[in-house]
């Protein structure tokens, strides 16, 4: 599906200014808008963003809920291609950080030499990756186990999103966030990387040994459920073989929310202390 307008309004915008491009890249149960405050730090740091959407994705979260089938059927590569896509309008390779799905997305736009730099946070797991702890299981149940899957958008209940994404933080803000940044999602990515180790074709295959990968941050939360830890180091050793940089930072005491929580600026700041050492801010054409 092309850009929107409003998509390439950010590009254009990004190649205007002469800076670094930044693109976040979200993941399952989340709009683009969940990245404002991301956005609002690197932008204040020198740095250009663009937060694209996936194809078809509603514009508010008011819009998603009120549409849970209009997330229906979308798959990794689709997805992918559409960021892809977005990359090609920009004057520069860019920074790419994605959290979740979004991250998986991440390094597979950089196993195509398509980023500068790629951050990618609890990113779910790809074709070749052998973890999986019971506790993602548990977290997958709702997309997993649900009938006409292609067909239909999943919402998370309350109490879904308490033990996927918000197991570290207190009721009170788990629900706050539920309010503000849940929306329905596809399960067809989820059954996507269930899947992939038995898929010759698998859709969520990374291409790990590319020399022009570039740098590469992994980053887990300790406490995530739906993307533990476990699942992350096993994406960081079979990273860890290609020759460009390669790190992995644990955040203590972070679940899946580790974004959107009062805890995000921390991982931010991570994020950007990795991206500092490779990419300047601010490459403004004199």
């Amino acid at each position: 599906m092309p850009l929107t307008t409003a998509e390439l309004d950010e590009v254009a915008a990004a190649n205007s200014s002469g800076k670094t491009p930044v693109m976040f890249v979200h993941g399952l149960w989340l709009l683009s808008s969940s990245w404002r405050a991301w956005r609002d730090l690197f932008e204040e740091q020198g740095y250009a963003t663009i937060a694209p959407g996936w194809p078809d994705d509603p514009d508010t979260v008011a819009e998603a809920k009120a549409d849970p089938d209009a997330f229906a059927g979308k798959m990794v590569k689709q997805v992918t291609e559409h960021y892809a896509e977005a990359i090609a309008a920009l004057d520069q390779a860019p920074v790419v950080i994605g959290h979740s799905f979004g991250g998986l997305i991440a390094q597979k736009l950089a196993g195509e030499s398509r980023n500068a730099v790629t951050v990618a946070i609890d990113p779910a797991q790809f074709k070749g990756v052998t973890a999986l702890p019971p506790a993602a299981l548990k977290a997958a149940a709702p997309a997993l186990l649900r009938f006409n899957h292609t067909r239909h958008g999943v919402t998370l209940t309350w109490e879904q999103f308490a033990y996927g994404w918000s197991n570290a933080i207190s009721e009170a803000e788990g629900r706050a966030l539920y309010q503000e940044f849940h929306v329905p999602a596809s399960s067809v990515p989820i059954f996507q990387a269930a899947t992939a180790n038995l898929n010759p074709f698998a859709e969520t295959r990374v291409i790990t040994d590319n020399h022009d990968r570039g740098p590469l941050l992994l980053i887990a939360g300790a406490e995530d459920n739906t993307v533990p830890q476990a699942v992350v180091e096993n994406e960081y050793r079979l990273q860890q073989k290609n020759v460009g940089p390669t790190e992995l930072a644990i955040i203590p005491g972070r679940g899946h929310s580790l974004i959107i929580d009062s805890g995000w600026r921390e991982v931010a700041d991570t994020a950007l202390a990795f991206i500092r050492r490779f990419a300047s801010a601010d490459h403004r054409a004199e």
